[in-house]
């Protein structure tokens, strides 16, 4: 049973790459150690790494494997328990299926990028939407240049993106679900 109505998933396809072509994108152990740190820093229990290819899914069963049991468990018992909310999926939908295991009400996805687009959800908007604790949300995160345009049209909700004060907008995945979870479950 799910503890909080918020998960991420950082997807690995379908995402652009710098020719606006549709590719998997490869696993970072940065993005799995961060991402799941901050995570559990703001409360969730789950963070779903989604990717087709069977050996990056191995990687990051390697990855977490490490820090969970034997002497990285010993080592660092904090990592062990922010890896432990780590789920490998291969595809968005086992995600959402997992996830929706733990609620009534269907799981909404909710997706950004560093591109506004019209009728984004400003976060303070949608922080007040996950007060309703039986709705569970999906936040989803692309890696590479961007989640394609698909996955914009299918999400239930889009958020505004994180931004600076500056023309520049390129933030690393991990540096920007940080900042979204401060916005969003921080004090």
């Amino acid at each position: 049973m799910a503890t909080d109505n918020l998960a991420i998933a950082l997807l690995h396809y379908p995402v652009y790459n710098k020719h606006r072509e549709i590719v998997t994108t490869a696993l970072t152990n940065l993005d799995q150690h961060d991402i799941a740190r901050s995570s559990k820093t703001f409360g969730l229990d789950r963070f779903y790494i989604v990717t087709p290819a069977e050996e990056q899914r191995k990687l990051a069963q390697r990855i977490s494997g490490h820090w969970q049991e034997g002497w990285g468990a010993a080592y660092n018992p904090d990592r062990r328990e922010a890896l432990d909310i780590v789920r490998v999926c291969p595809t968005l939908a086992t995600a959402v299926a997992d996830f929706q295991g733990g609620f009534s009400k269907p799981v909404r996805t909710v997706i950004t990028g560093a591109a506004s687009r019209q009728g984004a959800v400003a976060l303070s908007d949608f922080r007040q939407l996950l007060e309703e604790h039986d709705q569970p949300y999906l936040l989803l995160l692309g890696t590479g240049w961007g989640l394609t345009e698909e996955c914009f049209s299918a999400a239930d909700i889009i958020l505004e993106p994180i931004a600076g004060n500056s023309t520049y907008n390129h933030l690393s995945v991990r540096s920007a679900a940080a900042i979204m979870l401060d916005r969003l479950r921080g004090r």
